[in-house]
Order: structure tokens, then C-alpha cells, then sequence
């Protein structure tokens, strides 16, 4: 539910208009009841028209803040657009989820929603009921207007600096580096016994014949895993239970998506299967869109996106793709001192009770340089900044995770081989690959640096 809200648009300006109508309400009510109990040096300060004077105030106030509301929200839709079509649709709740483009909204509506409601308070005393002008209301009016001002000033250089993709990719980054400290812990403690056997070098442990198939309840893609729940459930069941799509993945109603099985050799009591299968179907939430709050590949999915737009035919952006790739790399040099692969629960007695599906070393490098590498296969700037990628995720990986580096290198090198690039290009290309290679044989020989 916080995840959800803090990417849409709407919670914090509502919260603004609600707020603005309670003190357009309440401070027009104090000014009538202490209007003459106000020190003379501070009425000095406040706004001493008359009511038509204050009623000229406000409607030029509210009428202003409609069209620079008007005017705020179409350059964000705008932005929206751009960063949809050239970039990554992806990258729309970076945009949507960013407090200062919701504050400046909320900031322009409540003053909107402030003026209003107090200019049905000021009375010219025609109607009988005696002249009112509520002093402090109209000069709080006045002080939210210079706020608006100054905050459309600054949302119009926050804008020109968000549209840049440098700054987009930063934001992904940033996102996707707190998502890893997050959820990676950099040690776990393993539980007593053997909890990986089984484990397929998938990173899934292996169902026996008796276990039971675990469907999905809703369709979506994978968000977020009530690890509590699961838990809960295996340990009342006696059972062990493993959700094999990580976060990220899409699922559709009634297809499987994990299994459960008893712990001892014993079959299922009766209506335990049917109620494994309801709690898992309920711990597991679903939405229509991908997200960071627990998808450790979301980040390098939208660098991935933005390296394949920039090396489209209709942007031919070689550069941005480098960049992205830079990202990228300092993400999974960063992954390779977590702890990957499959998320193990635990039980009281430190038995596994859940295993939940996260992606491995190889997976994450596959989405980093797969498409890069193949939209770009003609750039040699492209292919030379997948080979230090390799260069540095082999110089900060442990030695299990050369594996992968060594197979991906391999394929760099047939990319390289298939094309028809220049000598000279063709030698750099060459020698940044023998680099790679020297430095994945002097790790496997040497280890970790210190």
C-alpha cells in the first residue's frame, strides 16, 4: 500500500486540498474572534485593504493558480511523454513517485482550494451582517502565493534537470542500489543441516513426487512475497513450500507457481492442501506494473531498456548506451557482494521451511549485456564497454561467479568475430577481450584481491 501510494500523483495534492479547506475554514474563524486582540505592530504587517480590496486579492489569486496549475501539470505530462517514448516506459513512476513534482502540485491546489474557501468569508457589510475583513487569512493567502512562485521557479529547473537521462539513469541507480541494501544482505547465516540440497543450479529445489502444485490467485506481475504468511502456513502444515517465480515475473490466474510438500514422509492431512494452496495464493501479490519493492533485477531492467531505445535505428545513441551499461555494471559489482540465489525461510529449529526464488549472477548479467550486446553488436564502443563490465564484474566477483563472466565473454567474442569492423577497431576490441580473460585466469589463480 506505501509502495503503491508513493507512486501516484494524487495523495499528496488531495492531502493539500484538505489541509487548505481545514485552514481556509478555521483561520477565517480566529481572525473574526481575535481581529481585535492583534498587537498594533503586527497589524502593520498584515494585509489592510478593505473587503473589496481582499475580495480582488483572492479571485486574482485563485484565478492565477488554475492556469500555473494548468501549466505545471501539462509540462508533467509532457516529461511523462518524453521519457515514455524515448527512453523506457518503465521509467514513468521515477517520474510520478517524485516528491517535488507532488509537492509543487499540492503547493498549487491548496493555495487554489485556500483562496476560494476564504473569499466566502469576507463581507462588505451590504447584506446587513456588518463589514469583514479577515486580515490574517488574506495575508496567509498572500505568503502561499510568493511559496508558489518561488516553487515554480524551482520546479521548472527540477524539470529541465530530470528530462536529462544522466539524471534518469542516477535515479534508477539510486533506487536500485537502496532496493539491493535492502533486501541483500552481504552475510546469512546458514541454517543447521544441508538447506541447499536440491537446489538445481537454477537456483530451485527440487519437488518431490508427492508435492503439492501451487497456483497463482490473480494475474499481474509478481510485486511483493508475505514471507511471514508463507512462513506461518509451512510451519502449521508441516510442510515445506517453494515459490519458484521471483519478483518481477508475470503470472496468470490458476497457473502454477511454486509447490508444497510434507516435511516427513506422511501424506497431507485432509483440507491441508486446499489450504496451502489459499495461503499462498494470498501471500503472493500481484499488480500491473513492476516495481523495486522487492525485485532486485528492476533497476537493471531499466538501464537495459534505455541501452536498447539508445541504440535503436530512430535514436542511434550509442553514448547514452555506455552510460547505461556504466550503470549497470556498478549494480553488479555491487551484487556480487550479496547474497544471490534462492531466499531461504526458516523456522523456529532452524529448518528451511520456504524457499523463495531470487535471480542469480548469471541471470542479472544476462539482462545487464544480452541486448546491449545484441542491438549494439555493430558499435564498437558498445562491445568495448560490455568487456570492462566483464573486467570489472571479474576483478570484484568471487570466484563462483567467473562461471558466468568466462560464458558471456565467450559470446562477446563470436559478436566480435561476426562483424565487419575495422582493423584497428577489430585489434582494440581484441585487446580489451584478452584483458578480460587475463584477469578471469589470474582470479581463478590468486582469488579475492584484499
Amino acid at each position: 500500500m506505501r509502495d503503491t501510494l508513493r507512486a501516484q500523483l494524487w495523495p499528496l495534492p488531495t492531502l493539500g486540498v484538505v489541509l487548505a479547506v481545514v485552514a481556509g475554514v478555521g483561520l477565517p474563524r480566529m481572525d473574526e474572534r481575535f481581529q481585535h486582540d492583534i498587537p498594533p505592530w503586527l497589524s502593520d504587517y498584515l494585509f489592510g485593504g478593505n473587503a473589496d480590496a481582499a475580495r480582488s486579492v483572492l479571485e486574482a489569486i485563485a484565478g492565477s493558480l488554475v492556469t500555473v496549475t494548468a501549466l505545471t501539470f501539462s509540462l508533467t505530462v509532457l516529461t511523462l511523454q518524453l521519457a515514455s517514448s524515448q527512453f523506457s516506459p518503465r521509467l514513468l513512476r521515477t517520474f510520478t513517485a517524485d516528491r517535488y513534482v507532488q509537492t509543487t502540485l499540492a503547493l498549487f491546489l491548496a493555495t487554489f482550494t485556500y483562496a476560494l474557501t476564504v473569499l466566502r468569508t469576507v463581507r462588505t457589510g451590504e447584506d446587513g451582517r456588518g463589514g469583514f475583513v479577515p486580515q490574517v487569512s488574506v495575508t496567509v493567502a498572500l505568503l502561499l502565493t510568493l511559496a508558489g512562485v518561488l516553487g515554480l521557479v524551482l520546479f521548472l529547473s527540477h524539470l529541465a534537470r530530470e528530462i536529462r537521462v544522466e539524471t534518469m539513469m542516477s535515479s534508477v541507480h539510486s533506487a536500485a542500489d537502496r532496493t539491493i541494501q535492502r533486501l541483500l544482505p552481504h552475510e546469512e547465516d546458514p541454517p543447521r543441516g544441508d538447506p541447499t540440497a536440491g537446489i538445481h543450479r537454477s537456483g530451485l529445489l527440487e519437488p518431490p513426487p508427492n508435492a503439492v502444485t501451487l497456483t497463482a490467485g490473480t494475474s499481474g506481475f509478481l510485486t511483493s512475497v508475505d514471507e511471514e504468511a508463507l512462513l506461518d502456513a509451512a510451519v502449521k502444515a508441516d510442510a515445506v513450500l517453494l515459490i519458484d517465480r521471483d519478483p518481477g515475473s508475470s503470472l496468470v490466474t490458476g497457473t502454477p507457481m511454486g509447490a508444497a510438500w510434507p516435511r516427513t514422509n506422511e501424506p497431507f492431512a485432509p483440507g491441508t492442501r486446499a489450504r496451502l494452496t489459499e495461503a499462498a495464493a494470498k501471500a503472493v501479490t500481484t499488480g500491473s506494473e513492476r516495481t523495486d519493492h522487492q525485485d532486485v533485477a528492476f533497476g537493471l531492467r531499466q538501464l537495459t531498456d534505455i541501452a536498447a531505445k539508445a541504440l535503436s535505428p530512430g535514436v542511434n545513441d550509442p553514448t547514452t548506451a555506455v552510460h547505461a551499461l556504466s550503470h549497470s555494471s556498478a549494480l553488479l559489482c555491487e551484487l556480487t557482494r550479496r547474497h544471490l540465489g534462492p531466499r531461504l525461510l526458516l523456522d523456529d529449529d532452524q529448518q528451511v521451511r520456504v524457499v523463495l526464488r531470487r535471480p542469480n549472477l548469471e541471470e542479472l548479467l544476462d539482462l545487464a549485456v544480452a541486448q546491449p550486446m545484441r542491438y549494439g553488436a555493430a558499435e564498437p564502443a558498445v562491445l568495448g564497454r560490455v568487456a570492462m563490465l566483464l573486467r570489472e564484474l571479474a576483478w570484484t566477483g568471487t570466484p563462483a561467479h567467473l562461471p558466468p563472466v568466462h560464458s558471456v565473454l565467450t559470446r562477446l567474442r563470436a559478436t566480435i568475430d561476426a562483424q565487419d569492423f575495422h582493423p584497428a577497431e577489430r585489434l582494440r576490441l581484441t585487446e580489451l577481450t584478452q584483458l578480460v580473460g587475463r584477469t578471469l585466469t589470474r582470479r581463478r589463480a590468486h582469488g579475492p584481491t584484499p
